[in-house]
């Protein structure tokens, strides 16, 4: 064998060699790579939520699913309106102003706590503890309420009461009322969570 034959056959040898390495090497990158890029999960995650509210009755709640938080959008009735103003001095915030930026928005900024009266969204975390509220929509006495109870939600965590707005009683462990999250309607039955402005 020639001098010339055995370098060509290692130059093949190194080529071929050379090619399987790079090969391995972009199978074994293309999955790590791809753990970049989000989940179609955590995508939906953060993206705005449309919600059809046409099939909601007066004094009906829906619970939707925004960014791992349970928002709740309620028809309000005639009466249920009407009670928020009889509560407002046993309010501790009645009008949003301790974190308006944080948890309730300009347009929300209102005793209603929302850009139509009748509807009220807002997410269903108490801001003591993270807990949940129950809903206590029957106004009246019962258990662990005032016997003038208006209506409204009470987190059975810790006792803390919240009127139909979402807004926190005085002298609870809750110290910021409920928040209401970025939303806008795109026609009379179709809410948008998670965006208020048209792009």
């Amino acid at each position: 064998m020639s001098e010339t034959t055995v370098d060509t056959s290692k130059r093949t040898w190194l080529i071929a060699s050379s090619c399987a390495g790079a090969v391995g090497g972009v199978a074994v990158a293309v999955p790590f790579v791809s753990t970049f890029s989000p989940s179609e999960r955590a995508k939906a995650a953060g993206a705005a939520v449309e919600v059809d509210i046409s099939g909601i009755k007066p004094g009906e709640k829906l619970t939707v699913e925004w960014r791992g938080k349970p928002v709740w959008i309620i028809r309000r009735t005639p009466d249920q309106l009407e009670a928020l103003k009889k509560v407002e001095s046993q309010l501790a915030d009645p009008d949003s102003k301790r974190k308006p930026s944080e948890l309730t928005p300009e347009y929300a900024r209102n005793q209603a706590r929302s850009i139509k009266p009748e509807f009220f969204v807002g997410v269903g975390i108490c801001s003591h503890l993270g807990c949940s509220p129950s809903d206590k929509f029957q106004m009246g006495p019962q258990p662990s309420l005032p016997d003038d109870w208006q209506g409204g939600f009470l987190c059975p965590c810790h006792g803390s009461t919240f009127d139909m707005a979402g807004r926190v009683y005085k002298n609870k462990p809750a110290p910021d009322n409920l928040e209401v999250p970025p939303h806008m309607y795109l026609s009379d039955s179709r809410l948008l969570i998670g965006e208020d402005k048209k792009a």
